[in-house]
């Protein structure tokens, strides 16, 4: 006997259990997920089994939690074969049914905080407030400040007041010897700003931010790995844009190509970033900051492009770039625009100085410098807060340089 779920949905058995009468409205939304009617199946199927489990063991919908999908899955898998996606697929489950106020939040009794937690809560919430940094730098710094209070008074309560310029110093020499010398310097920037954050609560009458030992930090040792406006063409020309993966890939290493966005600019963009009728782009810059800038009418054609034939017309999503493949979405983090990249190179078999998205960045920067621009309107475009970081690019440009040398003395042997 078959049981109809929706139009060209059929199940084997019959919906019961306490959350049968929203498995419908489930299926629904997992359709407009973009999953495929297999998968979908594969979903719903797996959904119902578990409302039919509750039921078994008269737990109602007001009951149910995380905590009840290690059992059910136990209980499967004496009957058939799990697979490690299913709990993941139960938490979306549960999660849709929470966001309908069917099933209630997790009420897990927090456990006692440590002094460490309570302290590192604190700071976080005066780099987001009083600092306004970036989600991602603060994630970047908690967990130094968290080794540096183990270090300091490990299981003993917190007492900011007892830190002295030894402890710092002995902390750094450590701890800097096991990173790498970015890393080494993103863990004196972190220890700098927790200490700051102590002076701002008054538990530190010394300022000991001074304390902090420097790493060592030759800047400009190195000279921007740029792609070449060649190798951008030839990219750009092996894109097929007739698909709609394809129409997604050419706009996205466009605005990387010709705007220079970061990353994390082009996750970040918005539906309503784009004001088509004037022809600019407002972004989110790094650091919290907010720019606008010319949308090229190139650019402009190829997002269109996409928009009109390429992006899901049902999603609900307000970034411009999707994820092609279910649950549709945008894009998680600025790593997937690395990896896109990266599989662009890999499939047309250029050769690249990097695989990253931020060699278009360089490029961009280091084809404006050798046409005539100013360093000022470089950082302008780029986003940059600070001269310093305009400043490296004035190595790439060898032609100018090359006048300034002086000669060997002896002549050329």
């Amino acid at each position: 006997m078959k049981f109809r779920v929706c139009n060209d949905l059929v199940l084997s058995q019959p919906l019961q259990g306490p959350l049968s009468a929203y498995i419908a409205e489930y299926a629904q939304w997992e359709r407009e997920q973009g999953y495929s009617l297999s998968r979908l199946r594969k979903r719903v199927e797996l959904a119902a089994s578990f409302s039919r489990w509750l039921g078994q063991k008269n737990i109602d919908s007001c009951c149910v939690s995380i905590g009840h999908i290690p059992c059910y899955l136990r209980s499967r898998k004496l009957r058939v074969k799990i697979y490690e996606s299913d709990g993941t697929a139960l938490k979306q489950f549960i999660g849709f049914l929470r966001r309908r106020n069917i099933v209630p939040e997790e009420d897990v009794p927090p456990g006692q905080p440590s002094h460490i937690d309570r302290t590192i809560h604190k700071f976080r919430a005066y780099l987001l407030n009083q600092r306004a940094l970036a989600q991602r730098t603060i994630e970047d710094y908690a967990p130094f400040a968290r080794t540096f209070l183990v270090h300091c008074f490990g299981k003993s309560p917190v007492r900011l007041s007892k830190l002295c310029a030894g402890d710092i110093v002995e902390f750094v020499q450590c701890e800097a010897q096991k990173l790498h010398r970015k890393r080494a310097k993103l863990m004196t920037s972190a220890l700098r700003s927790f200490l700051h954050y102590a002076c701002y609560r008054g538990e530190v009458r010394h300022d000991l931010v001074a304390a902090v030992p420097a790493v060592a930090n030759w800047s400009m040792t190195s000279i921007p790995r740029a792609i070449s406006p060649d190798l951008v063409r030839q990219l750009l020309n092996s894109i097929n844009r007739h698909t709609a993966v394809g129409r997604r890939d050419y706009a996205i290493i466009l605005l990387l190509a010709r705007l220079g966005l970061r990353a994390s600019e082009i996750v970040g963009l918005k539906l309503e970033d784009i004001d088509w009728n004037h022809g600019l782009l407002y972004l989110r810059r790094k650091g919290g900051q907010h720019g606008t800038l010319p949308l090229p009418a190139d650019v402009g054609t190829a997002i269109a492009a996409y928009l009109r034939h390429g992006r899901s017309p049902n999603s609900k999503c307000r970034s411009v770039f999707l994820r092609v493949r279910a649950p549709l979405g945008g894009f998680h983090n600025h790593c997937a625009i690395s990896s896109l990249v990266r599989n662009r190179l890999r499939c047309t078999g250029i050769k690249t100085p990097t695989q990253g998205a931020h060699q278009f960045r360089h490029g961009l920067a280091t084809d404006m410098l050798r046409h005539g621009a100013s360093l000022s309107e470089i950082g302008e475009v780029l986003g940059h807060r600070s001269p310093e970081s305009t400043i490296i690019y004035t190595k790439v440009d060898l032609d100018a340089l090359r006048p300034l040398a002086l000669p060997w003395p002896g002549g050329v042997r």
